[in-house]
């Protein structure tokens, strides 16, 4: 086996980037080498970022966004309007949604969806907090924005299920996604599309 042409600390630099989704070999070694070459004090103010991320974010306390304080900024946002609440199962895909900027309400984020084959059942997810949301909140609208796959499929059937003895209406978004589609990764036009043309379960 040919060794490689980079010094060690170089390919450290490369395989712990090669690690990120979505950044293959190349671009990983493109990175590094902008690094290398960039100005020590923007490569500290990088390197001082990512541990500030690891140290400062943590899940809000009331819909489990990402945060640095107790409240996300939607949950602290009095602006917000209250009584419709937006399902998601990620942080990523809450991000993705707020960009198109069609939802002026609340979120609920589940960390994640139902999918027996990895043993991830109902409570794993954050269900329970979402009902009791629903209860103490006023909430009068749930609309449920799950990936249009089969683990997103079983997670909104059971949810709309569930969220009909609370007595609220309970919508899904439409899917101009693609089955087995993300939404984080939908693009903005697409994802207003799905908001907008909703259907009650």
């Amino acid at each position: 086996m040919a060794k490689s042409a980079y010094p060690a600390a170089l390919r450290r630099v490369i395989n712990s980037l090669s690690k990120w989704p979505g950044i293959g070999e190349k671009t990983s070694g493109r990175m590094a080498l902008h690094l290398l070459r960039a100005p020590k004090s923007e490569v500290m103010e990088l390197a001082q970022a990512l541990l500030e991320l690891q140290d400062q974010i943590r899940l809000c306390r009331r819909c489990f966004a990402f945060a640095d304080q107790e409240l996300c900024p939607l949950c602290a946002d009095s602006a917000r309007q209250p009584g419709q609440l937006l399902v998601v199962a990620d942080p990523g895909d809450l991000l993705a949604i707020e960009k198109v900027g069609w939802h002026q309400g609340h979120y609920h984020v589940l960390g994640g969806l139902l999918s027996p084959v990895e043993g991830v059942g109902p409570d794993d997810l954050r269900i329970r907090e979402l009902m009791e949301r629903i209860k103490t909140e006023g909430v009068q609208e749930v609309i449920l924005a799950l990936n249009p796959s089969l683990e997103g499929e079983a997670t909104t059937t059971y949810l709309g299920q569930a969220l009909k003895h609370l007595g609220v209406k309970v919508s899904r978004i439409a899917y101009g996604l693609p089955m087995g589609g993300d939404i984080k990764y939908a693009d903005q036009q697409t994802l207003k599309e799905a908001l907008s043309h909703r259907v009650e379960t």
